[in-house]
């Protein structure tokens, strides 16, 4: 469901500083006049970094710097945690001078703590983290699940698909702290989220599969490649993937950029899906496999248009 702008001006702090992490940090900056950002990295090459990619007319000040995380959880009601996955989520809890340290000497009167983990994780997962937290700390913290699609070009442009798990309530929250990055869509309770976001693996890791396997064919058969994906891309065939990919599969460049090896992960998740739905699914053990393949040929830093070259050389 599509949820109500909120008036409130959300104070968001970003951790994960990625490729997806750091255009998202530079975007709520821009829209909510100030992010607070932490890294294990350095902070004048960080905040280099990020103010950099500001436009023209930008206050660099408006990116504040936590030389701890706990910090992050006194001065910050929305945190993004863009970490890879939940063992990260985790530790970034947990550690000494982590938010739930911080989390001690947060005002009494503040509203809760909000984690939104925008990390692609189990969804399982992500349910007995929250639970674990209620039991703990009751609603002094609270957590929506909100992993993206649309890859770097679309974190850098706002482009992003939002997929939000959790109270309406909360989403509301979510969803204007997250509105600079692209469009957050709640679609259920917490959870749902990170099963929307196994279903868009799903599907995405079973396109670039027949990308690859379909510029094999045409190159090897003498076809125009660049012609044909043109060709391609006004009938059913077109995709975002294939707007996103097809420079890179006609010259062959997978040099990284979104890693195949998270796909590892992602499709894990899906399995679990599979199994607690009692769904028998046809391609996604195959899908599983063919990425298991990929990785165990050292091509998994690659970015996902690797599978053209992982099928040639098959």
């Amino acid at each position: 469901m599509n949820l109500p702008a909120s008036h409130h001006t959300p104070n968001v702090g970003v951790i994960g500083l990625g490729a997806m992490g750091r255009p998202m940090a530079r975007l709520l900056a821009q829209r909510h006049g100030a992010v607070t950002v932490t890294s294990s990295r350095d902070e004048e090459a960080v905040l280099r970094e990020l103010r950099s990619e500001l436009p023209e007319g930008s206050t660099p000040s408006s990116i504040h710097w936590a030389d701890k995380t706990a910090q992050l959880a006194v001065s910050c009601d929305e945190i993004l945690l863009m970490l890879p996955d939940l063992p990260q989520i985790i530790e970034c809890l947990e550690a000494r001078e982590g938010l739930l340290a911080g989390l001690e000497h947060r005002e009494e009167n503040a509203e809760p703590l909000l984690l939104l983990i925008g990390s692609t994780c189990s969804a399982p997962g992500v349910r007995k983290l929250a639970e674990d937290l209620n039991s703990r700390f009751g609603e002094r913290i609270a957590v929506v699940d909100a992993p993206v699609s649309g890859g770097e070009d679309g974190a850098k442009q706002g482009s992003l698909s939002i997929m939000l798990g959790g109270s309406e309530e909360l989403c509301e929250r979510a969803a204007a702290a997250l509105a600079p990055c692209g469009t957050p869509v709640r679609l259920g309770q917490l959870g749902s989220g990170q099963v929307a976001k196994a279903c868009n693996q799903l599907v995405v890791s079973a396109t670039i599969f027949a990308l690859g396997e379909a510029s094999v064919l045409a190159e090897r058969s003498g076809l125009d490649l660049q012609a044909m994906w043109d060709l391609l891309g006004h009938g059913y065939a077109s995709s975002r993937l294939l707007d996103s990919r097809k420079d890179r599969l006609v010259s062959g460049d997978d040099s990284p950029s979104g890693a195949i090896k998270y796909m590892v992960k992602d499709l894990h998740g899906a399995n679990d899906i599979a199994k607690a739905t009692g769904t028998n699914a046809t391609l996604l053990p195959l899908l599983r496999q063919a990425v298991d393949e990929v990785v165990d040929a050292g091509l998994g830093d690659r970015d996902i248009s690797v599978t053209k070259r992982f099928i040639a050389g098959r």
